[in-house]
């Protein structure tokens, strides 16, 4: 057998095998790495974005609710019942007890989608609509941005 016949059969075997080279790897992961790269903060943003959204219609769902609650008590929850109202009743013998009719919410009162309760702020008549608000993503009143406290109802 010549030496010619040799390489041949040999690269023949490379070939057969189907195996990817280091080089080839690389290439993708590099390839990959940057689609990741600029992809990857737009998506991230984005998601941010949409946790904003999520306080806004979680904010209009309890005060929706709160709509609810008060036609049957003729009034809003005050600084001590607070959103705990929609789903659990008050203590008998008080005046609301025997005209709450709910829970006005299912399941479990909601959290703002950074993982802290909502903020309720009543009236000073309870008759008025009252203020519900998430504190945004840093938890801190005020800010802008992603930061920015979420308000609904109130004056």
């Amino acid at each position: 057998m010549t030496m010619m016949a040799r390489l041949r059969r040999v690269r023949r075997a490379r070939i057969a095998q189907g195996g990817f080279s280091l080089l080839e790897v690389l290439i993708v992961l590099a390839i990959i790495a940057l689609v990741v790269a600029v992809v990857g903060p737009r998506l991230i943003a984005q998601f941010d974005r949409s946790k904003v959204t999520a306080a806004g219609i979680q904010a209009r769902a309890l005060t929706s609710a709160m709509e609810t609650m008060r036609l049957d008590l003729g009034r809003y929850p005050s600084a001590d019942e607070g959103l705990r109202l929609l789903v659990e009743a008050p203590a008998s013998g008080s005046d609301a007890a025997s005209l709450w009719r709910g829970p006005y919410l299912e399941g479990a009162l909601p959290q703002d989608p950074w993982g802290r309760p909502y903020v309720y702020q009543p009236a000073d008549d309870l008759t008025q609509r009252p203020r519900i608000e998430s504190l945004g993503a840093d938890g801190k009143p005020g800010g802008s941005g992603l930061n920015a406290d979420l308000v609904v109802g109130g004056p």
